[in-house]
């Protein structure tokens, strides 16, 4: 089968384990299943894909082999497969616009992004001579004027979106529908972990309401030491993050919690913590007779093959979907793969729709 050509937009950790991950299941094709919530999807397999464009604006990375890119500071996330060989493509050039928030520039330069001396190409241009099929976008949290403008490249050139940050493409109505009109899949938008704080609360939220406990209170803090969680350190980036993760957990309560009972979102940077992020959880609620409870747990994970391990499914996905002339928003996979898709489900419900995709039993 012909490998799926993925194009990427931010060179991060996020992009170097999933970029690993492919090579790790290359190797280990047909034995080694762990990790993964579909092996076979639609007849592709793990390692049916290689990434033929790479965009970037650190200078660590612009203009260096996308396999050495990937282990370049100020990534820092655990190394699967510390040899790549997926991809022969070097990383160009993107357009910075709002990509870089100012107080990262105050950071020393291991911790931070350094912007690269060099013109922005055409990433138009690109796309089309690379052939790519897919785009994903793992642009810093905040980044609404650059992941607008790669979104527009898409549309330009017929590649697919997987938008797998918290500005709202998929999800809103306007863009939704240019997606249609030109016959392109999308999905989004903010990817879920494999088993990260937002599947974990939900999941957890979904028990407490079906053994009859009313929810009082809750909330979720996370801090990690990776350039995610020191760009988050600005505020006014955090706008639709807090949206995006705040209302994954608030649809599947079927009353609302006022804003002062639910709190939701990033908490702290910590260097030394690199690509591991905890999160910090607690729930409060009334069970039998009123009688108060409340729930803490602390969950520690690697944050970027955490996303990987859905990522992978959404690419494989968004394949079937241009297989099939289907065009627009996604809304099994996005509901599945995503903490804010056009339409909210619980997660068994949105597992189901996706499997019925892959059947070809459900259109989108």
């Amino acid at each position: 089968m012909e490998k799926i050509r993925l194009a990427i937009v931010g060179v991060g950790n996020c992009a170097s384990s999933l970029i690993q991950g492919i090579e790790y299941y290359q190797r280990h094709e047909g034995s080694e299943k762990l990790g993964l919530m579909h092996y076979d999807l639609g007849g592709y397999q793990p390692g049916d894909m290689e990434v033929v464009a790479a965009f970037d604006v650190d200078k660590r990375k612009v203009g260096k082999p996308l396999g050495e890119a990937i282990f370049a500071l100020p990534n820092c996330t655990r190394v699967i497969s510390p040899q790549v060989t997926n991809s022969k493509t070097t990383v160009q050039m993107g357009h910075v616009l709002d990509g870089i928030s100012d107080h990262m520039r105050e950071y020393p330069e291991d911790q931070t992004f350094i912007i690269a001396n060099e013109k922005p190409c055409d990433v138009e241009k690109v796309l089309r001579d690379s052939g790519a099929e897919i785009l994903l976008n793992y642009l810093p949290v905040g980044s609404e004027e650059a992941a607008f403008f790669y979104a527009t490249c898409c549309l330009n050139t017929g590649v697919s979106l997987i938008n797998c940050i918290p500005v709202f493409i998929a999800s809103n109505p306007g863009w939704g529908r240019r997606f249609a009109e030109e016959q392109i899949p999308i999905i989004g938008d903010d990817v879920k972990a494999q088993i990260g704080a937002t599947i974990v609360h939900r999941a957890l939220t979904q028990l407490f309401l079906d053994r009859g406990v009313k929810i009082d209170r809750t909330y979720q803090l996370n801090t990690g030491g990776n350039t995610d969680f020191l760009n988050m350190l600005n505020q006014k980036r955090l706008r639709s993050k807090k949206i995006s993760k705040t209302e994954a957990v608030q649809s599947i309560v079927d009353y609302s919690l006022d804003d002062q009972d639910i709190h939701i979102g990033p908490s702290d940077y910590v260097p030394w913590q690199k690509d591991n992020k905890v999160c910090f959880l607690r729930i409060e609620g009334r069970g039998f007779g009123g009688v108060p409870l409340h729930l803490e747990l602390r969950l520690s994970v690697e944050d970027s093959p955490n996303s990987a391990g859905v990522t992978i499914d959404a690419i494989r996905c968004c394949k079937l979907a241009r297989d099939r002339k289907i065009g627009g928003p996604l809304t099994s996979v996005s509901a599945y793969a995503m903490k804010h898709p056009p339409e909210q489900v619980p997660d068994q419900i949105g597992r189901q729709m996706v499997e019925e995709f892959i059947q070809g039993l459900r259109e989108r």
